[in-house]
């Protein structure tokens, strides 16, 4: 209980240092607020122009389509808020050598790494990011038990997306230049944004088993719809267990090779 008493106590300095340099700069803070909500309705939009044109994409009408994107932004509103940033600060801080006042601080490195870059204005738009879900969750609509576990699949949502993420990223330590990781990193994340009936038979194993980027979404989505689905879901929590589990393996061997650019 006091380490983690003691984690959050560092989280809420984390917290308020990120909300001092963000409003700093309030045009930067109030652009960002604008971008993020242009990406919500631009991504919502698209979806819906398609189903000008067809009834069914797969299986699903186009309320189920859109809560499933809904789904997916709200996973995408907490990562931006939570850790997006701190990847591309962690590839500057391996090739300047600033990881190695991060390795000598007395908590676990991927706490002090990961999410220590909060971006407040993201959070601001968690109003709007639910308020999707919400409006689409009750078009679909949902059962009472459904809106009851919706907060815990985002939170497991989440946690998988970030495992997946944090492990793709220590490639990082075998490269002179992190840049072309972040990008493979996000495109790989792209793909959870579509349901896994829109890919073919070898693409959906591959991202389901090997590296399991398509459960994010399509696993508590499917079990959301039809609560009969939890073999989905059954998968979903073996993928965290299991990746996480070689995420902190992973991790522990990359910063083994890695090589001070200050020594």
């Amino acid at each position: 209980m006091n380490s983690v008493r003691h984690y959050l106590s560092i989280y809420k300095k984390f917290l308020a240092t990120s909300f001092s340099v963000q409003l700093s700069f309030r045009t930067s803070f109030v652009l960002l607020i604008v971008m993020d909500i242009f990406f919500y309705v631009s991504t919502l939009a698209t979806v819906d122009f398609v189903y000008d044109h067809v009834s069914t994409i797969g299986p699903w009408q186009k309320e189920k389509l859109m809560f499933f994107i809904s789904f997916m932004l709200c996973v995408d509103h907490l990562h931006m808020t939570l850790l997006s940033e701190s990847f591309w600060v962690l590839a500057r801080q391996i090739r300047t050598g600033e990881l190695d006042f991060i390795l000598l601080k007395p908590v676990h490195s991927i706490f002090s790494i990961f999410f220590r870059y909060i971006r407040p204005s993201s959070m601001t738009n968690t109003v709007v990011a639910w308020g999707f879900l919400f409006y689409y969750g009750s078009k679909v609509p949902l059962s009472t038990l459904s809106w009851v576990l919706l907060p815990l699949f985002l939170i497991l949502s989440f946690m998988l997306l970030a495992i997946v993420e944090i492990i793709i990223s220590t490639a990082m330590f075998w490269m002179t230049e992190g840049l072309g990781i972040n990008f493979l990193r996000m495109q790989i994340q792209s793909l959870a944004r579509w349901p896994d009936f829109v890919y073919k038979v070898l693409a959906r194993r591959l991202f389901t088993v090997l590296m399991p980027i398509l459960l994010i979404g399509s696993a508590p989505v499917r079990f959301l719809l039809d609560l009969k689905s939890w073999d989905y879901v059954a998968g979903m929590v073996a993928a965290i267990f299991v990746f996480g589990f070689l995420m902190f393996k992973i991790w522990s061997h990359a910063l083994i090779r890695y090589e001070s650019a200050s020594s």
